[in-house]
């Protein structure tokens, strides 16, 4: 995970860089996914709410990246912690909800949807005439 102002501030490195190489911007930070729910939970002192695990493909543990190919070609690797990034967008987030109420939008911004995706879709991405 990367944090937008960390994103931006690589991509504007790369631009302006000789690199022509394919580089990961990631964070070197190590983190899964209920590691990152506790910490969105921490930022309400909710951090004793149980984590309900919605079933889905097994993915890796954890995602980090290594920054030694970021450090070489650009002298540079992303510097905001996972933990700050997320609260300056959980609290973002919380602004435009509260917002929308005050505005009288009645939608349960409480209730997700779990999306299924079938390959069969994903290979149609790019294929369709409206995305050509």
């Amino acid at each position: 995970f990367t944090f937008i102002d960390d994103c931006v501030e690589g991509v504007l490195r790369l631009t302006f860089s000789d690199c022509d190489v394919p580089i990961n911007l990631g964070s070197t930070e190590m983190v899964d996914m209920n590691e990152f729910a506790k910490m969105a939970l921490s930022y309400e002192d909710k951090q004793d709410m149980p984590i309900k695990h919605i079933e889905g493909p097994m993915g890796v543990r954890g995602r980090n990246s290594n920054s030694k190919l970021i450090l070489e070609k650009l002298q540079w690797e992303p510097t905001i912690k996972i933990i700050d990034g997320l609260r300056k967008t959980y609290f973002w987030i919380k602004g435009e909800i509260d917002r929308e109420v005050k505005e009288g939008n009645t939608t349960d911004f409480s209730k997700s949807e779990v999306v299924q995706q079938v390959d069969d879709s994903l290979m149609q991405l790019g294929n369709d005439e409206s995305t050509v």
